[in-house]
């Protein structure tokens, strides 16, 4: 088989020119606008690289106690469903039976929970908080508190109610789904 050779192109040859456009086409053609920033609403966005993640960041609130948002979700219905098992648990924080798992091993590490036996079914454990847990979850509310005022600080008692309300119903949505 015999190779063919193309000519080669010369680098004016690979650039195609820009078309200028006619007079009348390039005053009816529609102008590019800049692209203008979306605005930064009170210092809520921290500028390009400066930005923090997770417990440096917008989680900052429970970190200093050494609390994730999970945990005090999990301590929190511990305190309103004492005796819950750990799968019950992931049902009503809406958190997967995985994450309950690990995070029931570290608060039990830290002595924030303890677990015993279910008095019929043997295998099922039943977590309650001790009392170092209900002080570490006091101690959490405070900030979590500080938190929501900031959050519905702009809106009246009807809207605040709205809100409520729709939050309750995507939990029990969810619940319904899971």
């Amino acid at each position: 088989m015999r190779k063919i050779k193309l000519p080669a192109k010369t680098p004016a040859a690979r650039k195609t020119p820009k078309r200028r456009k006619s007079g009348a086409a390039a005053k009816s053609a529609p102008r590019r606008q800049k692209s203008i920033p979306a605005p930064v609403l009170a210092g809520a966005r921290p500028p390009p690289g400066k930005g923090r993640r997770g417990e440096q960041g917008h989680l900052a609130y429970l970190a200093e106690l050494g609390v994730t948002p999970p945990q005090f979700a999990v301590l929190t219905m511990l305190r309103a469903y004492p005796g819950l098992s750990g799968a019950d648990l992931a049902r009503v924080a809406l958190l997967t039976p995985q994450t309950v798992g690990v995070i029931i091993r570290n608060l039990e590490r830290d002595r924030a929970i303890k677990k015993t036996p279910h008095p019929v079914h043997g295998r099922v454990l039943q977590w309650t908080l001790t009392c170092r847990g209900a002080t570490l979850l006091d101690k959490s509310r405070r900030p979590v508190r500080a938190l929501e005022r900031r959050l519905i600080a702009g809106l009246g008692a009807k809207a605040q109610a709205t809100v409520r309300r729709w939050l309750s119903k995507i939990a029990a949505d969810l619940a319904q789904d899971g």
